[in-house]
């Protein structure tokens, strides 16, 4: 039986989502994999303004997701790989949504969006930079049809794979 996805919108991140994501986010579950702890809302603030710099510039970036109510369920979206080690210079693809919205096949639908995205922006491949524990969203990368390229350690020591998809 084929499943069937939800329907999201995604959006360029106005300065008010910053403070959606940090509602969301915050959450010990969500942040698992992205330094355990919540962060402050400056670090939501700097990351929606840096987003519409990426959209502006690329075409794309980190979208605010909602789902068909409107209601801000997380992001999703492609930004270029932010960090001197790992893919340096690559497009990486991404997501995270808020815990209450988890299981539903939103992170899928949204990656299959932002994939057509970046696609029709001339991006001829894309990354996936995914903790070696982050089952979740090592299905999400197997769903899009991405291969593992790599094992990486992180700068902090942790396990990770690069998944990679040629568009």
């Amino acid at each position: 039986m084929t499943r069937v996805l939800p329907a999201v919108d995604l959006r360029v991140p106005t300065h008010e989502d910053a403070f959606a994501w940090h509602r969301v986010f915050d959450d010990p579950d969500v942040m698992e994999f992205h330094g355990g702890a919540s962060a402050e809302l400056s670090v939501y603030e700097e990351l929606t303004a840096r987003q519409r710099m990426h959209d502006a510039e690329h075409g794309f970036c980190l979208w605010t997701m909602t789902d068909g109510a409107g209601e801000v369920v997380g992001f999703t979206g492609a930004q270029p790989w932010p960090h001197a080690w790992g893919p340096a210079g690559q497009i990486e693809i991404g997501w995270r949504l808020g815990r209450a919205h988890w299981g539903r096949g939103y992170a899928t639908s949204a990656a299959l969006a932002t994939l057509e995205r970046v696609r029709a922006a001339g991006v001829p491949s894309v990354v996936a930079m995914v903790d070696a524990r982050n089952a979740r969203s090592i299905a999400v990368t197997k769903r899009l049809g991405m291969d593992l390229a790599e094992t990486f350690v992180t700068p902090t020591g942790r396990r990770g794979h690069c998944f990679r998809l040629e568009l």
